[in-house]
């Protein structure tokens, strides 16, 4: 039980440190005069993810136990989230300097973004050693961290600091509790020197001659097509539905004023989400699951275009709740099906490499696609324009976004080939 608990606070934390900022900071950027560059800020953590896991990754698995790694990480991160608080809050909005606030970001991420396989292989090897199921064990811990995200998201907006730099400043403090708990952790073993991997092994190389395979080849191009989706509405969601407080109508609704509370319903839906996997896939195949995964991207962004805080906050809502499926359906089924389809040998750098093309190439590519065309119909409109016809610009923005995602639903449908034998 006490090793559960250890757990659990540890997942709490990690992604308590994460939900701090992640879906606010667009928030804060777009009021310090940094709107335009949105989207650099959120894909910081796809460029980050292309090589620091792996880099880490590697230290933790021939030098360093990895959860001492693990908390050494939090330890730069928050240092430099700190950092990145302290500019924030001594710049006026109209001094703020964007190369200075992003190289102080970008080195924080940079150090947070390997904490998250870490504190999954952390989790696994703990749980292991003290001779837990990690199959039933694991995801009732997991959990946790969605409610840690969550938590944060709430703090920050009751807070009121949703548009600050201390919302930084939190995260870091987060992330300094976050090391705590890892002294406190039994040593994760550190492979024999016989046993050790190469170089060539631990950056996850040989998992691309998966693209040998045409199905698998195919599988992860639709990943990362799919993943140019996954940061769209952390970044820009909240400055959104923030922005109709230029309208009278909708200036003192309760969406305005607790927009995070209103997008945190998004991971109250994925934690709710992730329990009807297993019948899905096993009903229904990754294919069609795929497809729901797809279809939900369509219909996340088409209601936030035709939805409001006011009289349509009910079309906000179920963009959220459809987020549990587009989030979850694609993420963490496509992740079992790359399990399902490779051998021991390179199971783990195929999982490697879907987190690459989705989180990594893809996310990366999607925010700063995403900024440019915010910034033609939102952020590029004359100063003076209307409230009005900045939320029409905004709903452009969602369409478009919604007609790519079905445009790729379509494709996969087509192209996609999986015959799936229903579990019985």
């Amino acid at each position: 039980m006490k090793t559960k608990i250890q757990l659990t606070v540890l997942l709490f934390l990690e992604f308590a440190v994460w939900g701090a900022y992640l879906t606010s900071m667009g928030t804060y950027l777009a009021k310090h005069g940094l709107a335009g560059e949105i989207g650099w800020f959120y894909s910081a953590q796809g460029f980050a993810s292309l090589f620091m896991p792996a880099l880490i990754g590697i230290i933790a698995d021939r030098w360093v136990p990895a959860q001492k790694m693990l908390g050494v990480c939090h330890f730069i991160a928050g240092l430099m989230m700190l950092a990145t608080c302290y500019y924030g809050c001594s710049r006026s909005p109209e001094f703020t300097d964007f190369p200075t606030l992003f190289t102080l970001y970008f080195l924080s991420i940079a150090f947070y973004m390997p904490t998250i396989a870490l504190s999954n292989s952390v989790a696994y090897s703990v749980l292991e050693r003290s001779g837990f199921d990690t199959v039933r064990s694991f995801p009732s811990i997991r959990v946790w961290g969605t409610v840690g995200f969550i938590a944060s998201m709430w703090v920050v907006d009751l807070a009121g600091i949703q548009d600050s730099a201390l919302q930084f400043g939190f995260s870091g403090l987060l992330s300094f509790c976050m090391a705590l708990p890892t002294l406190l952790l039994p040593d994760c073993p550190v492979a024999e020197k016989g046993r050790r991997k190469s170089l060539y092994e631990s950056l996850g190389l040989q998992a691309f001659s998966l693209f040998r395979n045409y199905r698998m080849a195919l599988f992860f191009i639709f990943s990362m097509l799919l993943g140019v989706c996954l940061q769209i509405t952390n970044g820009f969601a909240n400055p959104f539905i923030s922005a109709f407080g230029q309208i009278e109508e909708y200036a003192h609704t309760f969406g305005v004023a607790h927009a995070n509370i209103l997008i945190s319903l998004s991971q109250i839906s994925e934690t709710l989400c992730i329990l009807l996997i297993p019948f899905f896939l096993g009903r229904f195949g990754i294919k069609r699951v795929m497809l729901i995964a797809m279809i939900a991207w369509v219909l996340r962004f088409a209601l936030f275009a035709i939805g409001n805080p006011g009289s349509g906050v009910w079309l906000f809502v179920l963009s959220m709740i459809v987020y549990g499926v587009a989030f979850d359906f694609f993420n963490i089924s496509g992740s079992l099906f790359v399990d399902r389809e490779t051998n021991d040998n390179i199971r783990n750098s195929a999982q490697g490499l879907f987190m690459m093309m989705t989180n990594g190439f893809g996310s990366t590519v999607g925010m700063i696609v995403a900024q440019q065309v915010i910034n033609r119909y939102v952020y590029d409109l004359p100063e003076g324009t209307s409230g009005l016809l900045v939320m029409e610009g905004w709903s452009t923005c969602w369409t478009i976004f919604a007609v790519y995602a079905l445009v790729v639903a379509v494709a996969f449908a087509i192209l996609f080939r999986y015959n799936h034998q229903p579990r019985r």
